[in-house]
């Protein structure tokens, strides 16, 4: 099968391909990215899979139109997480969704698999939130009987963002600080086992429909920190920091940083106060949870891809 993944090149995209190429090496992966530093590194890291390094929003001059075609299967994975830039949310979670909608259409391509987020079923109302709920809208409207699935906030190998970088935070300095009390309510999912939730889907036409798939073991934001800490055996001592402050601190450092890793929406959203739906996914798609102290060992101290670090 031949299996097209716009955006493949972050997160999801690589524990995916790291996945199939394990489970299915017969299968033929075509990866369309923008992000050239990550793409770089993708290519070094899996050199049979196909990355092609252009822009889904465009389609003049551009390879990818051409050669989705004979594609079995898309999974959807572009997304615009964080951007000082505030066009880039519509413009990476809304428009190229439009794009590529259309082109699967022209292609031909029957089975899609979009990766929308828990967001969309947020209290939140931050650009990200919005643009995702307008992704996944356009999905569904477009393509009825697409499988749909709504990830809380995930971990992985490859994780540039989130844990990954509050984990090399961690590592390089001394203090690590924790807005408010931390007593928030995380409820993280392992991308490994994510991952194995869309092979099933590529394997079983059958499934359809939309699934809120969310981390099984619920834990405090600030127990989630210490036990990421041990993870990857830093030695930072953890520090609360008033909400506010920690804000004000956000904002000032999105001044200085284009990218900045963690804005102040996104704090926002953190301490939203969300508690997503518990399904049971283990049983629909039938794949066997990893325990997070598991995984977080898997993500940190596993040899095969645990030292590999992707660019902001």
């Amino acid at each position: 099968m031949k299996v097209f993944l716009p955006g493949g090149a972050g997160l999801v995209g690589l524990n995916l391909i790291a996945l199939l190429q394990s489970s299915h090496p017969d299968w033929e992966l075509l990866v369309v990215d923008k992000k050239r530093e990550a793409v770089a590194i993708a290519r070094k890291l899996f050199p049979k899979v196909n990355f092609l390094l252009e822009d889904l929003t465009e389609t003049n001059n551009q390879q990818w139109p051409a050669a989705i075609r004979g594609c079995a299967s898309c999974v959807m994975l572009q997304a615009e997480i964080g951007n000082t830039d505030p066009s880039q949310f519509e413009r990476n979670n809304v428009l190229s969704t439009d794009v590529v909608l259309d082109q699967l259409r022209l292609a031909g391509i029957q089975r899609l698999v979009h990766v929308s987020s828990s967001v969309v079923r947020s209290v939140a109302t931050d650009l990200y939130t919005q643009t995702k709920r307008s992704q996944e809208q356009l999905v569904l409207s477009h393509w009825p009987d697409a499988v749909v699935l709504r990830p809380t906030l995930m971990f992985g190998w490859f994780d540039r963002k989130h844990l990954g970088w509050l984990a090399r935070f961690m590592q390089k300095l001394p203090l690590f600080p924790i807005p408010g009390s931390g007593r928030f309510i995380r409820q993280p999912l392992y991308v490994g086992d994510f991952c194995m939730l869309i092979q099933r889907c590529l394997e079983d036409p059958g499934l359809q429909g939309t699934y809120d798939i969310t981390g099984l073991e619920k834990v405090s934001y600030l127990s989630l920190m210490r036990q990421l800490r041990r993870a990857v055996n830093a030695r930072t001592w953890i520090i609360h920091l008033p909400i506010p402050l920690f804000g004000f601190l956000l904002q000032l450092w999105a001044v200085i940083s284009r990218q900045p890793a963690f804005t102040r929406s996104q704090l926002k959203a953190l301490t939203a106060g969300d508690e997503f739906e518990v399904i049971d996914w283990p049983g629909i798609f039938a794949v066997a949870p990893t325990p997070l102290a598991e995984a977080l060992r898997i993500t940190y101290q596993d040899p095969r891809f645990s030292q590999v670090e992707m660019p902001f």
